[in-house]
């Protein structure tokens, strides 16, 4: 089969390798027909690299049909339609019982002291074959896939895979008071459904900052306020005087390691992924080469009280942390990989009607086939083409 295989920093490519077979009782193969590239698999791509092997098969974003089942599997059958979510969990451990998917007991990553067992991410969570590809083996499939009904097309529920839950779980960890205020920091995937969930759930101001054009004109179409980065030139004190010189009651930190504004960090994250793979992996997991410019103006800009949210992915240490400020502000912070599965009840009835209250067909501005992968993570790391959200599709469904 075709699959999207990363070869080094900035390379990948689609190769052939070999189809999935079912191993364990517990698993099913699915036919791919949608995959996202992911604002995490940039990392992969870029600064992130030293925690990838040659020959790793990305994509953790994928749904399609079931074309075969393990013999434990019971809820899906060949012929069904799934989405499968980016964190594979069993269901039934101590975490699962609490809902805490994403730190699932069967298969934490105990080798590397890593939570939950992710598609296509690396050695540290398991290193297990990815869904950019024309066919997916997937383990715990007695529990994980999601059906939905076949007819829609894939872009109103390939999100279900990662972007809606995360989005969905950074604003309820947002906690923004009925009639309140958000900032959301980033207005990529998560960031864009973040705005239009917290509106879902309540919030009467929301309020977005990123830098791209693009971005920004999609976020104000949902009737999000929003501030061009690079031109104010203090975000903290802009959004004050947004909202009666106190700061929102929640800020989402949407962007992660790679903020802009942080030109020395940058160098240093570039310079880490360049370095061999023990080193730089050494490095990044111990030093703190993260750019903290997103994480800074969250932690300053949100109301004293209020909530901080951080969905966005830090992969190093962050040091220093400016406690007295966090403390003397009283705030809370919440933050961590999306319980996929906590927060399907919630969305599955929103992307299942006609309405499509959250906008899901809105969000893709790229369809292109497996073979344009290369290409596509090319424009979606540069911000090319007007890419705001990238979907591969390997097959027709």
């Amino acid at each position: 089969m075709k699959a999207v295989v990363w070869h080094g920093n900035q390379d990948v490519r689609v190769d052939d390798v070999s189809d999935p077979n079912v191993e364990e009782s517990t698993d099913a193969i699915i036919r791919v027909t949608s995959s996202g590239i992911c604002g995490s698999d940039l990392h992969l791509y870029g600064v992130l690299g030293m925690f990838m092997e040659e020959g790793d098969v990305l994509g953790h974003e994928p749904m399609g049909i079931v074309e075969e089942v393990g013999a434990d599997v019971k809820d899906i059958q060949p012929g069904d339609r799934v989405v499968i979510p980016f964190n594979i969990v069993c269901g039934h451990c101590w975490m699962c019982e609490r809902e805490l998917y994403a730190q699932c007991e069967t298969t934490q990553v105990r080798e590397h002291d890593k939570g939950a067992a992710l598609f296509g991410y690396t050695k540290l969570y398991g290193g297990v074959p990815g869904g950019q590809a024309e066919y997916l083996r997937v383990p715990q499939a007695h529990f994980g896939p999601i059906k939905v009904p076949h007819g829609p097309p894939d872009e109103r529920f390939v999100y279900l895979s990662d972007v809606l839950p995360t989005a969905w779980q950074a604003v309820v960890f947002a906690e923004i008071p009925k009639n309140g205020s958000v900032a959301v920091l980033g207005l990529g995937p998560i960031g864009q459904m973040c705005c239009r969930i917290a509106f879902h759930r309540g919030a009467v101001r929301v309020i977005g900052v990123d830098l791209v054009p693009e971005r920004l004109d999609l976020a104000r179409r949902y009737g999000v306020e929003t501030l061009a980065f690079d031109e104010v030139d203090d975000i903290v004190e802009h959004l004050r005087e947004l909202t009666d010189g106190r700061g929102p009651d929640a800020v989402i930190d949407a962007v992660g390691m790679e903020a802009h504004g942080a030109p020395v960090a940058e160098l240093m994250q570039r310079a880490t992924a360049l370095l061999p793979n023990r080193v730089g992996a050494a490095l990044a997991e111990r030093a703190g080469i993260d750019r903290l410019s997103a994480l800074s103006t969250a932690i300053q800009g949100v109301r004293r009280g209020g909530t901080l949210s951080i969905i966005g992915v830090y992969g190093g240490q962050l040091d220093p942390l400016p406690m007295m400020e966090l403390f003397d502000k009283g705030l809370q912070i919440r933050m961590g990989q999306a319980h996929v599965k906590r927060w399907i009840p919630d969305l599955l009835p929103l992307v299942s009607g006609d309405d499509d209250p959250l906008g899901t067909e809105d969000l893709a501005t790229h369809v292109l086939p497996l073979g344009e992968a290369p290409h596509a993570y090319e424009i979606f790391q540069k911000k090319e083409d007007g890419a705001i959200k990238v979907l591969l599709a390997p097959q027709a469904a």
